[in-house]
């Protein structure tokens, strides 16, 4: 019979490819369930404490309004979901929110605007309210769409840490999901933020309809970038009234964590964040995230604009489960 090395070629002492084929990947994918978080959790515990979870807080400092169709979306000014838009938030507001987080045990700040791309009159708002939450000695990370280079330049020099960009899925589903940005966009900010100097934040979202196919090859994507990026979020979709995917099939919670744990042997050393949609996972879900990879959550209770776990159902679930925050 053979052992799990034989059968993928990437077993728990083999050099892990830089370039990943769709048959590398494909082979992970569809290992035993077993076999597969096993690889994945020995992986894991080479690069990071297998009992530590990073705790990150996700502000949305600009809500509505966005000129974007995503399909998931509930701040796309193309669906009606009933949703007010909102000007960007003072500096001021801004800080007084993180240092909540803080005080509640978040060690990564994140913010988020509904923008197509940021103007340049956003940008001295953007750098003050980055400055302020960067003095409470938090890492930050922005997510405020398309950035050209001069914008990545700017932001980088601000202090930022991490700029997130999903790709949200497969090149070749992506058009099934969006319309006024392609796919290239999407790499070419990418490319923005790497050469900028920040660390890069770009993962995706399950449940779009995608198939399993498009998963992995949405990872294949990440994994093949001149330089994968640091952090890789997994959302599974919550589905918004209003939006075209509102009543889009929920994900097979075993399937989920298969991609979880392919992301966390494809990207040994990213930080891999389960993301939107805790509030429809069980406990025993995310605690196989955990085991398949999964180090990072967000906290509080709103999630942009959705909803996310009360912090005592995190706490009771780390306490169950032996977890500490980073």
């Amino acid at each position: 019979m053979l052992g799990v090395q034989d059968q993928t070629g990437v077993g728990a002492e083999t050099v892990l490819p830089r370039a990943w084929t769709k048959d590398q990947a494909w082979a992970l994918y569809q290992l035993p369930f077993n076999d597969l978080l096993f690889q994945a959790q020995s992986i894991h515990r080479r690069h990071f404490d297998p009992n530590r979870v990073q705790l990150s807080k996700l502000l949305n400092i600009k809500t509505g309004g966005c000129p974007e169709d995503c399909g998931y979306c509930s701040q796309s000014s193309h669906h009606a979901t009933g949703l007010p838009a909102s000007k960007l938030m003072e500096a001021d507001a801004v800080v007084a929110e993180a240092r909540k987080a803080k005080e509640g045990g978040a060690t990564r700040y994140c913010m988020g605007a509904a923008w197509r791309n940021p103007k340049p009159r956003d940008m001295d708002a953007l750098v003050a309210i980055l400055s302020g939450v960067k003095a409470l000695g938090l890492e930050t990370c922005m997510t405020l769409g398309m950035l050209d280079r001069e914008q990545a330049a700017r932001l980088s020099a601000a202090g930022l840490d991490y700029y997130n960009h999903n790709i949200d899925t497969s090149e070749s589903y992506y058009p099934n999901v969006i319309s006024t940005r392609t796919f290239t966009d999407r790499l070419e900010t990418l490319d923005h933020v790497r050469q900028s100097g920040m660390k890069v934040c770009c993962g995706g979202i399950l449940g779009l309809g995608e198939s399993e196919a498009d998963r992995v090859d949405m990872l294949i994507t990440l994994a093949n970038l001149p330089e994968p990026p640091e952090s890789v979020p997994v959302n599974m979709l919550i589905p918004i009234a209003g939006t075209p995917l509102a009543d889009a099939r929920r994900v097979d919670p075993l399937a989920f964590v298969r991609v979880i744990a392919l992301a966390r042997i494809m990207m040994p050393t990213s930080f891999v964040r389960l993301s939107a949609g805790r509030t429809a996972m069980t406990d025993e879900m995310q605690a196989l995230c955990f085991f398949a990879g999964a180090n990072s959550i967000f906290v509080g209770d709103t999630l942009l604009t959705a909803g996310n776990p009360e912090a005592a159902r995190d706490r009771n679930l780390f306490d169950r489960l032996g977890l500490e925050p980073l």
